[in-house]
């Protein structure tokens, strides 16, 4: 039952990573048939992220009060529907309210699978499963790459949009089939220890606070760059055609599904040995930032490669989200995991549209693409130093001690 379960979350998942990461293999599309600016594509992309992060606060309570199931249903319609009017939108106002509609109704892909398996599975389960499920994501988001450059010649980015309509309404139906009608936090959420609590008590928690720089910054920052930025370097940066582009975000897009795959496997392992969340992000978080560094250093000579291991890197972060729900009782998981993940995608939305800004503003100054795009990144890179200071900051034990 737990593996039909896990895989009906994990294809509405895997259409929301797809749909997520699809602007970046696009952008060359979009940017010669609308004549879109840096900002404006930054803008396009983060539209997503914003109707993301804007649902997340109401789907917190929503999975707590409603539970997993009935959440997701009701917002996988919501996507449906954004899905179909991008694939008809005749303008970037058009595109960017419909790529909102889409981010709004895919809200709840990981965070309905989390809550669930926050209910259900024992804590080192729920980390295996945390990280396969963003493995799964990984999937969709190769599946954002190769093999959508291969359809678009076929089928047009319309064509595409009216396909995914249609494979969300089947992930709606196998949830429907497939995942239990409520949970037991759900079913008694009014009387359930913390479920009169609301978001104060969450965001006020030492872990919350010391880890929402982290999620903001790197964690963010991360989607931002593998969702969109990565491609444009890859052009504008590096030289690369747009097939190259997308050839170089399917790597990116690998590794990370690779890297997925190995936490699945080891948290458990790790868990049972004594190694915290908390102690794996404060030892190997350092190895993101030297490669971010190094990169931003190399230039034209960055490739996919290389921000293909820079992006496997900062996975590290990733362990911080069910890390965060276990802090809390499950009554209030969906809440606690809701409201980082609104720091999380607030960060993709601020830092996507950001970066397109920078290096628009740099660009008007004169400077080169390689110059505007290392400014830029470098401005990223120091936010990111600062996440990881005041991570290591405290010290209490109640903050999470990473020893």
């Amino acid at each position: 039952m737990a593996v039909v379960v896990f895989l009906a979350f994990a294809f509405a998942y895997f259409l929301s990573a797809l749909l997520r990461g699809v602007t970046a293999t696009l952008a060359p599309v979009f940017s010669s048939e609308l004549g879109l600016r840096s900002a404006d594509l930054g803008l396009l992309a983060g539209a997503y992220f914003l109707g993301f992060a804007a649902l997340q606060l109401p789907l917190g309570r929503a999975l707590d009060r409603h539970g997993p199931r009935r959440t997701l249903l009701a917002l996988l319609a919501v996507a449906v529907l954004g899905c179909m009017a991008f694939a008809q939108a005749g303008s970037l106002w058009g595109l960017i309210a419909a790529r909102a509609l889409i981010g709004a109704g895919v809200a709840a892909c990981l965070m309905a699978p989390l809550t669930s398996y926050r209910h259900l599975f024992t804590p080192s389960a729920q980390l295996r499963a945390n990280s396969w499920m963003l493995m799964t994501g990984s999937l969709g988001m190769v599946a954002a790459t190769l093999p959508v450059q291969w359809l678009l010649p076929v089928w047009g980015w319309r064509g595409l949009f009216w396909c995914l309509a249609g494979l969300l309404v089947v992930a709606m139906v196998l949830v429907a089939w497939r995942v239990p009608v409520d949970t037991p936090s759900a079913a008694h959420a009014d009387d359930a220890p913390g479920a009169g609590q609301g978001y104060g008590a969450i965001v006020r928690h030492p872990l919350f606070l010391r880890m929402a720089p982290l999620g903001f910054f790197i964690y963010g920052g991360l989607i931002a760059v593998q969702a969109l930025w990565a491609g444009p370097w890859m052009t504008r940066v590096g030289g690369a055609s747009a097939g190259q582009a997308a050839q170089g975000l399917f790597i990116i897009n690998l590794a990370m599904l690779f890297a997925f795959m190995v936490w699945g496997a080891v948290m458990p392992r790790l868990a049972r040995r004594g190694f915290s969340a908390v102690w794996l992000m404060a030892r190997g978080l350092p190895l993101c930032l030297g490669l971010l560094f190094l990169n931003i250093s190399l230039g034209p000579a960055a490739g996919a490669w290389h921000w293909a291991a820079w992006c496997a890197a900062c996975t590290f972060v990733s362990v911080s989200q069910p890390a965060l729900g276990q802090a809390f009782a499950p009554a209030q998981a969906g809440r606690a995991l809701s409201a980082f993940n609104l720091v999380i995608f607030g960060g993709v939305f601020c830092i996507q549209w950001g970066m397109g800004l920078l290096i628009d503003v740099f660009t008007g100054l004169g400077w080169t693409p390689l110059q505007s795009f290392r400014a830029t990144f470098a401005v990223f890179s120091v936010c990111s130093v600062f996440a990881y200071g005041w991570f290591l900051w405290p010290r209490s034990a109640a903050a999470g001690n990473p020893g």
